[in-house]
């Protein structure tokens, strides 16, 4: 299921003295299978732009093509749960939306509210809890006994039980060290890869931007600025500079090396994995 953005524009309390205009004119598309990240800094709208991709908000003009549902600026648009069945969002601390007395109820939540019989709702939590790593035993525990990161997971489990064609992480990394982060981002890639399921990553992260992503539209001052492959991306140093972008550490410490050695490398390394492979191959012509 591809969706797309066709001159998508949003203003909060429009038509009121505290409009705002969020984001204008957006256009771009997310191909079905892929893993699309959207990138930018603060205030550059992908916040705003993630909630148009199930329909959490709905265009002040433009339109939203979801599947071969349409949300259309200007029209009342009905019966959504169809849209929010197919495209699941995990917000930034999705731990802060567990309210169930048991896991097992607060994943079977989603999927119950669309349709989904007791009964198998209890099997997709047992797997999903699982699939997130965590043990069945914590099905009949308070979510709230559990650590932090293990609240996320659960959360994360919800989501996924709704077995959405489409998931939107909207900085699923947020406050996790290093490792948690790491093990939370190679989870969803997994998923990604194994089940066919589109990732839309919104992140401020260009490491996971550049590890994951297959094209990363790029977001500032509310328009979309550019859209490229991360390879492509990145080896634009001074193109993201323009727009208070980084490069990925990898890439800094490549540019470092090239300076170092006075020889370029003949293409861009997303990974330490890419960069370690590159010197193996020409370690001594470097």
């Amino acid at each position: 299921m591809d969706i797309v953005l066709e001159q998508v524009e949003y203003r909060y309390a429009a038509n009121s003295p505290f409009e705002k205009k969020a984001v204008e004119d957006v256009t771009f598309k997310i191909p079905e299978g892929q893993c699309t990240a959207i990138i930018g800094h603060t205030g550059s709208g992908k916040s705003t732009l993630l909630l148009h991709l199930n329909a959490l908000l709905k265009p002040t003009s433009g339109t939203v093509q979801i599947g071969e549902r349409t949300v259309k600026a200007g029209r009342k648009e009905k019966d959504l749960k169809p849209i929010r069945e197919k495209v699941g969002i995990v917000f930034q601390f999705p731990e802060q939306q567990l309210f169930e007395e048991t896991v097992m109820k607060d994943i079977c939540y989603g999927p119950m509210n669309f349709g989904v019989s007791e009964q198998e709702a209890k099997k997709r939590a047992a797997f999903w809890l699982k699939e997130v790593g965590m043990p069945e035993e914590v099905l009949g525990k308070s979510p709230f006994d559990l650590s932090g990161g293990q609240m996320r997971r659960v959360a994360i489990a919800g989501v996924l039980a709704m077995e959405p064609e489409v998931l939107v992480l909207d900085e699923p990394t947020a406050g996790l060290d290093p490792r948690g982060r790491r093990e939370m981002m190679e989870m969803f890639y997994r998923l990604h890869q194994e089940r066919g399921i589109t990732l839309v990553l919104v992140t401020h992260s260009m490491e996971d931007a550049a590890r994951y992503a297959d094209k990363v539209v790029v977001m500032h001052k509310g328009r979309k600025v550019h859209e490229a492959p991360p390879r492509e991306l990145f080896s634009d140093t001074a193109r993201l500079a323009e727009w208070g972008l980084g490069v990925p550490e990898v890439v800094k410490f490549q540019r470092m090396l090239e300076e170092k050695t006075g020889k370029a490398f003949p293409k861009v390394c997303l990974t330490m994995d890419e960069l370690a492979d590159m010197l193996k191959q020409g370690g001594e012509s470097l």
